[in-house]
């Protein structure tokens, strides 16, 4: 019997201990995890391999949540989308649901709760 693969979740975070820390979750549940520091190191790597889920942050320096969302649909890279925020405002809020995200949490995150959030959208995005 073969096994299906992992499926990939890529982390966009420019804090490396979220990062770390997430991706031990995710392996922990049986997904394999890509890392990204900013939000154009992200988009470069679809080039390459594009995720089954993102955990997204929204609020980095160099290229934030919102301009990879915008990125997304430009390119019309149908995946789903978990947003991860330290600073819920309801204009984030009213952006992000524009957006159409799958998920919406904020910092710090419940493991579980993103755990279900990934399997949601991933059950979404593939209906």
């Amino acid at each position: 019997m073969v096994l299906p693969a992992p499926k990939l979740i890529a982390v966009v975070d420019d804090e490396e201990q979220v990062r770390r820390a997430i991706r031990r979750l995710l392996n922990s549940a049986g997904y394999e995890v890509d890392l990204f520091a900013d939000g154009n190191a992200f988009l470069e790597s679809l080039v390459v391999r594009t995720p089954d889920c993102v955990v997204l942050d929204l609020h980095m320096p160099v290229s934030d949540g919102f301009v990879v969302l915008g990125r997304l649909a430009e390119l019309k890279v149908d995946v789903p989308v978990v947003v991860i925020t330290g600073y819920d405002t309801p204009e984030s809020r009213a952006r992000v649901d524009a957006a159409h995200v799958a998920g919406y949490l904020r910092k710090p995150v419940d493991g579980q709760h993103l755990i279900d959030s990934i399997q949601e959208a991933s059950a979404q995005g593939s209906g």
